[in-house]
């Protein structure tokens, strides 16, 4: 009876894992909407393979095709609709363009803010589809607006459309309709549609300055029917260098708004793999589900004061799917835990349920268990990097077989923690077991409520397991009953946290593992009294097997094939001034592609100045000196130059020669550039701009671009030392070189230049 109250506990936790899983995205309807007014896969999936048949990165060609599709599609629909060409600046980011963002409205019939609806229309340069970044986006928006259409119903807010541009480059679309465009001020509240993967369910995250209570009250009356969601996951995600075109919104003009963005698949991200054919259907269905919802409520609400003076803690729960309630709880909760614990306590030790040995004894395993999960996660993934280093020419940092990993993991953290716990502890009282963990627990509630607030939802397990606590003290229960409750009273635990557990490692990254076996050891020694067992060990076992077979699973789909496509780069960097030049690779191990260049005489290493700025700041790993082709560079005119007082006031044309995508300004000494304009625009708002050395300004160049223009005024005494690499992306194409394409199971390396033509210049300034 033991053993079936085990494997009825089993049978619990993964009907729980499941259900936490499936109530986070729907699934696809077997038969499809009759009506006109409903939203239509079949044709956002018709928009989205016509707008990502190739990479539309700005200033490409395809760029301007896929621009004039959507242009089109809006027409169609009724929508008077416009092209905003502004050059923008993202100082953060040191990047600028001339972006061309594509704009329509519909007229409501109140005079109250309008709500707006945001994705962007270009892919990340150079070889990224962007099927699902945020071609997705794009599609929901142009289906969803024409069922809402279809209703015939005027609104009673006015709907802008914004499909921005340049959001790849430094959110720069967004930037220049909050700098520049008129109807910024009418806007009340934004939905964004984005997307850093290819499937999985889709995360509101919302953007403010303020406190969010009316925000996440309004999202809520929307009814959207998955809403897939967690206070934490905002806190994480301020702390994060990443950013959408609504943080623009939200910094620049007090907006706020909604993104609606999924992470699944995040090996697909800003590769030639995120294709039409790649993006989960489901997933889209979800952001569909968002959009329809919250586009029915909000035109029609009031958008004029969505700032609140109170923050709610949120959090996928079981049959509420989300469960709110203020932040002013968090501390009383906190306290009457506290309270309830030490209450309980006294009565355990009252009525010899609880041993204080005992009860300090229970700290050990479970404290060595949480450092044992994490160090080993942490430790084991460097030592798999190691035995597989062409995972880290995956910069996503996570590999086609991430998910097995993580299932591997899992199961090897599960019986660390089951060891562990066989190992130390012998006492016959197993209630005292639990007095450690729940300490544990009370300590960490207390520390997050600074710096994660979002988190303020950990006191739930607490509680599932204060009331578990109760049962132990109080009642004399059969083992085998006491096992099944314990289990049913940690289901809001399982809920809440299981799918958190799979989301680290995939939205962060493999080297996150160590964060889910940190987990998965806090989890279990709330629900220690479900799962040890003294005599038994057939959930070690078990255990165990399972983490040898996904870790076997893991190794043996290790490689790469035409579905899980191999990144592999090589750049051609010429030294204008030295006429020198090199080829360099960002790869860490070479393959039939990079080898045709990087043979026994590749040096290790990097050329200073030669790396363009990227993502993840990576270096060349090999070089190799080559032919010099002497390929032509940008004409550079300097058409002002003079001394007033004690300033140099300078304005400076570069006039490209041939097709170049990219220009990035380097200063290899300290410089402080005053009133400094590109293109006739204010860089940081027209205040000093002061770089100490490296990279101060990254010009992408759009289709609309013929020259580019600098203007500054620096201290006369000042020098300047300024290297300009000019970028192509024609290294393949290009007549002077003789490079064999890549097989099929290969792609560009994304989040680095790629397939490019470096050349490298100093200004005579």
């Amino acid at each position: 009876m033991k053993r079936f109250s085990s494997l009825l506990s089993i049978f619990i936790i993964i009907g729980v894992v499941y259900w936490s899983f499936s109530d986070l995205q729907p699934v696809l309807p077997k038969e499809k909407p009759s009506e006109v007014s409903s939203f239509s896969m079949d044709n956002a999936l018709h928009h989205l393979k016509n707008i990502s048949d190739k990479s539309h990165h700005v200033g490409s060609l395809e760029h301007k095709n896929v621009q004039n599709y959507i242009v089109k599609e809006l027409q169609k629909l009724g929508l008077e609709t416009k092209i905003q060409t502004q050059t923008a600046i993202n100082r953060k980011w040191f990047a600028a363009t001339t972006a061309e963002n594509i704009l329509a409205r519909i007229k409501g019939s109140g005079n109250g803010k309008a709500l707006m609806l945001l994705s962007h229309y270009d892919s990340n340069p150079h070889s990224a589809i962007g099927a699902s970044d945020a071609g997705s986006g794009v599609v929901t928006i142009l289906e969803g607006v024409r069922a809402f259409l279809a209703k015939n119903k005027t609104p009673k807010n006015d709907i802008i459309i914004l499909i921005s541009d340049a959001e790849e480059l430094g959110l720069l679309g967004a930037q220049a309709f909050v700098d520049h465009h008129p109807w910024t001020k009418d806007v009340g509240l934004v939905l964004n549609f984005e997307a850093r993967g290819s499937g999985g369910p889709s995360y509101m995250l919302m953007e403010t300055n303020g406190k969010n209570s009316k925000l996440l009250t309004e999202f809520l009356a929307a009814k959207p029917n998955f809403p897939a969601t967690n206070s934490l996951m905002y806190s994480i995600y301020k702390k994060l260098p990443n950013d959408t075109d609504l943080t623009v919104f939200r910094e620049e003009s007090n907006i706020n708004g909604f993104n609606f963005a999924f992470i699944g698949d995040h090996f697909d991200y800003h590769t030639a793999q995120d294709s039409y054919e790649r993006l989960d259907r489901e997933t889209l269905l979800h952001q569909a589900d968002y959009l329809t919802t919250t586009l029915n409520y909000f035109s029609n609400s009031s958008l004029e004061n969505l700032n609140s003076d109170e923050d709610f803690m949120y959090v996928n729960f079981p049959f509420m799917r989300l469960l709110t309630y203020p932040f002013s709880w968090v501390i009383p909760l906190l306290i009457s835990a506290t309270i309830l614990f030490i209450v309980l306590l006294f009565f355990g030790f009252s009525l010899n349920k609880i041993t204080i040995k005992g009860a300090f004894k229970s700290l050990l395993p479970f404290i060595i268990s949480v450092v044992l999960c994490g160090a080993v996660s942490y430790y084991l993934w460097k030592l798999i990097l190691i035995i597989h280093p062409e995972y880290t020419d995956m910069l996503h940092g996570f590999t086609y077989n991430g998910y097995t990993y993580i299932l591997a993991f899992v199961f090897l953290n599960l019986c660390i923690i089951i060891k562990v716990y066989k190992y130390f502890v012998k006492q016959d009282k197993t209630t005292d077991l639990l007095i450690g963990p729940i300490f544990i627990w009370l300590i960490i509630n207390f520390l997050i409520l600074e710096d994660y607030k979002g988190a303020g939802f950990f006191i739930i397990p607490v509680f599932s397991a204060l009331f578990i606590l109760v049962i132990s003290v109080f009642m004399n229960l059969e083992e085998r009953s006491k096992r099944t409750l314990f289990t049913l009273l940690s289901i809001p635990t399982i809920y809440i946290f299981a799918p958190m557990i799979k989301m680290f490692p995939v939205g962060l990254g493999l080297k996150m593992l160590l964060i889910s076996g940190v987990l998965l050891a806090l989890i279990f020694g709330l629900m220690v009294l479900t799962f040890y067992q003294k005599k038994s060990s057939w959930m070690l076992k078990l255990s165990c097997l399972f983490a040898i077979i996904f870790f076997g699973l893991a190794t043996y789909n290790s490689g790469f094939s035409v579905d899980k496509k191999k990144p592999n780069s090589i750049v051609y960097i010429q030294n204008s001034d030295t006429k020198t030049a090199y080829f360099g690779t960002y790869n860490n191990t070479l393959d039939t592609y990079t080898k045709q260049i990087f043979d026994d005489t590749a040096v290790q290493g990097s050329i200073k100045n030669a790396e363009t700025k990227s993502k993840y700041n990576t270096r060349f790993r090999y070089h190799k000196k080559t032919d010099y082709k002497n390929i032509s560079s940008s004409e550079i005119k300097v058409d002002f130059d003079t001394i007033i007082g004690n300033k140099r006031f300078l304005e400076v044309l570069v006039i490209p020669k041939r097709k170049v995508n990219k220009l990035e300004f380097i200063t290899k000494n300290k410089i402080t550039l005053k009133q400094f304009k590109v293109n006739d625009v204010l860089v940081n708002k027209g205040k000093n701009y002061t770089v100490k050395s490296g990279t101060f300004l990254v010009y992408h160049i759009a289709n609309s671009d013929k020259e580019i223009s600098l203007s500054f005024s620096i201290d006369k005494e000042e020098p300047l030392d300024i290297i300009l690499n000019e970028i192509s992306y024609d290294l393949l194409t290009n007549s002077n070189f003789n490079i064999k394409p890549r097989s099929e199971e290969m792609m560009p390396m994304p989040f680095v230049t790629n397939d490019a033509i470096i050349i490298s210049k100093k200004l005579s300034l």
